[in-house]
């Protein structure tokens, strides 16, 4: 699984969207985006209602805590709400350590309300975790003792009597009421793969559940049996976080594709880099030379982490030859003098012709030799599946050929291994 955040509004456009087809009944929410490019005249014409209520304003941007940060205004009108964004759009601000400008805005109506509800749903391994709260707001840290959680294994349905903790203290008259939203807005969990749903908080609009604020995340690899359901979506990047040049050239090679590439460099200076077939082990893969310095006398080599890379899905060897070529690039950049490893792996595929795929590595690797050895460059390479035996022999041949160190290993061999040799080669070689 893949937790991708998404922004407020796309959670509540989902929720609107298939709240109805799930329950019958229509969910009366109503949201807007402004950004830079948003022409205003143009937004009312197509959301009347921002010109005839009062409103509320705040930024879209993936961070919490914007109520207490002072970027929320209330009970504006647009013209004001037009203004509050003006002052701030493009400029930058830190929340939680991160700084960046201020891109996108949520507007919605201003809703007058008393009570103030709590709802969070996480996925888990084995199941899903719901919390409740009635006593919900920008103070839930505070109250934390009141949040009461369930946990629903997978495949087991969500009753009533599953239900009953979250809401066994409820007032009479809205406990029914909060029980059935909460029953339906698990199934559009469900229905529309959420990894994380929270509403903080949801509050009671004539008697009946209104999300005043939301966030979500999406499990990106279900995007296959769901791109009708979730429409033109967005996945932002975090905070802060601006894409270097090569990150936009994988990110543009991704969305051309129906193979799956993904790039982001951690550390450029870094001297262990990564090229790994499939999003768990590419995890697997980064999570080990993270954490493994401790098994190699704790010298810290989890900070020389280059990158995260992973491609999975069956590329063809042209996209995997541009894949590659900007991995070699990052990792061959600005030698040194000092061993660098680049490990070259991945799990036991399903379907994927090993050799096939390789064939676009290995064109990358001749293309770049002068590079990898300017770079003194180990490569170490782990990989199962159909037509294994092929590919990992033409990566043999190919260090004969190149006069690179290749180390080349078969399922027989573990993920974390080859991981571990890589630190050692770096630290040995120092």
């Amino acid at each position: 699984m893949a937790r991708k955040k998404i922004r407020e509004y796309d959670s509540k456009r989902l929720l609107k969207e298939h709240f109805k087809r799930i329950s019958g009944f229509e969910l009366p929410l109503r949201s807007a985006q402004i950004t830079e490019s948003t022409d205003s005249n143009k937004l009312v014409e197509a959301e009347p209602w921002l010109s005839s209520e009062k409103l509320v304003v705040k930024p879209d941007m993936l961070f919490g805590k914007r109520g207490k940060s002072g970027l929320v205004a209330l009970n504006l009108d647009f013209a004001q709400v037009t203004t509050f964004v003006k002052e701030r759009l493009g400029k930058e601000v830190v929340m939680d350590e991160c700084k960046g400008p201020i891109t996108t805005f949520i507007v919605e109506p201003f809703i007058p309300h008393n009570e103030e509800f709590y709802l969070n749903i996480v996925s888990e391994r084995l199941g899903n975790s719901i919390s409740f709260s009635e006593c919900g707001g920008i103070e839930i840290e505070e109250n934390w003792d009141k949040v009461k959680t369930v946990f629903v294994p997978t495949g087991v349905s969500f009753t009533s009597e599953v239900c009953a903790p979250l809401v066994g203290t409820l007032p009479l008259e809205v406990k029914s009421v909060i029980e059935e939203f909460i029953k339906v807005i698990f199934a559009l969990f469900l229905d529309l793969d959420f990894s994380f749903l929270e509403m903080n908080p949801f509050t009671l609009v004539n008697g009946k559940p209104y999300p005043l604020d939301m966030r979500g995340e999406l499990d990106d690899t279900a995007a296959f049996k769901n791109f009708k359901k979730w429409g033109n979506i967005e996945f932002p990047l975090p905070f802060g976080r601006v894409m270097s040049s090569t990150e936009s050239f994988i990110h543009g090679l991704d969305e051309k594709t129906s193979s799956s590439l993904k790039f982001t460099v951690l550390n450029p200076k870094g001297r262990i880099w990564t090229m790994v077939a499939g999003g768990g082990a590419s995890v697997i893969y980064a999570d080990t030379v993270r954490s493994s310095h401790s098994t190699v006398g704790d010298l810290g080599y989890a900070s020389e982490l280059g990158n995260y890379a992973e491609y999975s899905g069956a590329p063809n060897e042209e996209e995997v030859l541009q894949y590659a070529r900007v991995v070699i690039d990052c990792a061959t950049a600005n030698p040194d003098g000092r061993t660098r490893a680049l490990v070259i792996g991945g799990g036991i595929a399903n379907f994927t012709d090993v050799a096939a795929t390789f064939n676009g590595i290995i064109r990358a690797l001749k293309e770049k030799e002068a590079k990898l050895k300017a770079a003194r460059m180990h490569i170490y390479v782990r990989r199962g599946g159909p037509n294994y035996q092929r590919g990992l022999a033409k990566m043999r041949l190919l260090g004969e050929e190149i006069g690179i160190p290749i180390e080349v290993y078969g399922p027989e061999a573990t993920m974390t291994g080859i991981c571990k040799q890589a630190i050692e080669c770096i630290s040995i070689a120092a």
